[in-house]
């Protein structure tokens, strides 16, 4: 049972050694809700040291949503080389201009109705509000979701719905924002997966050989030829019906198009 006691016990320990060990994080001197989505995304399934010269790179050339919006889709790609997940940069790219053209560029407003902005799922949109705006409200991501399990004895099958309501009791009201930075380096540096022997609920796959790599591949390729035909990308992958099949998710995620017979960058 999670009594209020121990909800306490609870809030006083990761405070504390937030208070002590926080990490000093470029988004956590911001309160700019763009630059914060920026940061989320690039969080997602990235480790925090390799998104750091990324994040600064990325407002020193868009540094507000109407200029990313404004942006070419063959810039966006280019500047995300490196960081992996290259859908995730189409996705900021067209919440971008969503955010411009359906909420007048407002990004918290625009969180607010996270269904209607694609790519944003609850944990973003909360994070936003959170992170700018300090509301009391709740998310839950895989470092948090392991310390709520460790510390309460939950068991790793437990649903999200189950998670998030634990998570609401445990929310210091006027200290969301402090209290979600505590809870990701409690986490984080502290009660780790390897530590606490709690999985995450999905885990990345190997990037050498995978689809992921051989993707990376083909949009480096035509990053730098342009329009490519298919016999241009086989050196990507010679099985071409991998290739074909890479190709194909590569088109439904938005990142190319194929015009004739060349495939080349979406826009």
């Amino acid at each position: 049972m999670i009594t209020k006691n121990k909800i306490e016990e609870f809030q006083d320990k990761v405070l504390t050694y937030y208070q002590d060990h926080g990490r000093d994080l470029p988004w956590r001197h911001t309160t700019d809700p763009y630059a914060i989505l920026v940061s989320e995304i690039m969080l997602q399934q990235t480790q925090v040291d390799r998104v750091i010269s990324f994040y600064h790179r990325w407002l020193q050339q868009w540094p507000t949503v109407q200029s990313l919006a404004a942006a070419r889709r063959e810039d966006v790609l280019k500047a995300w080389m490196g960081l992996g997940y290259n859908n995730r940069a189409v996705r900021l790219h067209q919440c971008a201009r969503v955010i411009v053209e359906q909420f007048a560029g407002d990004v918290l407003h625009a969180m607010a109705y996270y269904k209607e902005v694609p790519g944003i799922g609850p944990y973003t949109s909360h994070a936003v509000r959170i992170f700018a705006a300090n509301e009391d409200l709740v998310t839950v991501d895989t470092n948090i979701r392991r310390i709520f399990i460790h510390e309460f004895g939950l068991p790793e099958s437990l649903s999200d719905k189950e998670l998030w309501a634990i998570a609401e009791r445990c929310l210091p009201k006027g200290k969301s924002c402090d209290w979600h930075n505590a809870l990701m380096d409690y986490g984080a540096t502290l009660m780790t997966a390897r530590r606490t022997g709690i999985r995450p609920k999905t885990r990345q796959s190997e990037f050498e050989g995978s689809d992921r790599q051989i993707r990376a591949g083909i949009l480096r390729f035509i990053l730098t030829n342009g329009k490519c035909p298919l016999d241009g990308l086989s050196s990507c992958c010679p099985d071409r019906e991998r290739l074909l099949r890479i190709l194909s998710a590569m088109i439904r995620d938005g990142i190319i198009v194929k015009r004739d017979s060349l495939f080349v960058l979406s826009e």
